[in-house]
């Protein structure tokens, strides 16, 4: 893989943020009568856009789905972001590709405010030139958007940039703004998500995704 510019996703790509993604979705719920036990049950919001999550899962219209949202985030933005672990490899994995000259960056739909805390915390902000995420009011939480708006921001050419996630929606916004996609089989799409996508890449775990760079 031969491009100069990485892209990459962070829940499901960088980091496991499964413990503080579903006991906050379970939190919202909870505020809003709905009562949700396993927090298996709410994997699937790992990755979509949230706002448009909570309206697809449990059929609520915008202004309850904001509330959810709000209530999510009255957690996440305290305990839930902490919950969190990077991935076995991606520390090494990033010193590499920094040894390598490329730059990167972060395209998350989490809120950039967020996502620059995890990075932080977590002791991988240093390996990003920029970590781009959506606003806290929703605007550019569609990776469509999002891709564009860091390529026309950074000046980079799509020849040479590379978008790397774990679920369909980051592969879509990064085939659509003309850049290479590659997906990762460790996160929390499935299979038959990833592979309807037709991605350039695929690789199953992050051994796969560094062997790859070495080449």
């Amino acid at each position: 893989m031969h491009q100069q510019n990485i892209l990459f996703d962070l829940d499901g790509t960088l980091t496991d943020p499964r413990l503080g993604i579903t006991r906050s979705i379970q939190f919202a719920l909870a505020k809003l009568g709905i009562d949700e036990p396993d927090i298996t049950r709410l994997e699937h919001f790992i990755g979509p856009p949230l706002l448009q999550a909570f309206m697809q899962f449990y059929a609520m219209d915008e202004a309850r789905a904001w509330e959810a949202v709000n209530f999510y985030r009255e957690r996440f933005r305290v305990t839930g972001l902490y919950e969190n672990q990077v991935f076995d490899g991606i520390p090494h994995l990033l010193e590499s590709l920094a040894g390598q000259g490329r730059t990167l960056y972060v395209a998350t739909s989490k809120p950039w405010e967020f996502a620059r805390e995890i990075a932080r915390h977590f002791d991988f902000a240093r390996h990003f030139k920029v970590i781009y995420g959506s606003e806290l009011d929703g605007t550019r939480t569609d990776k469509v958007e999002l891709i564009a708006h860091l390529l026309d921001q950074e000046r980079l050419d799509p020849a040479q940039t590379l978008m790397i996630g774990d679920r369909k929606h980051d592969l879509i916004g990064g085939r659509r703004n003309g850049l290479q996609v590659a997906a990762v089989g460790y996160g929390f799409g499935s299979a038959e998500e990833l592979h309807a996508e037709a991605p350039d890449f695929h690789f199953n775990s992050v051994a796969e995704l560094h062997q790859a760079f070495q080449r």
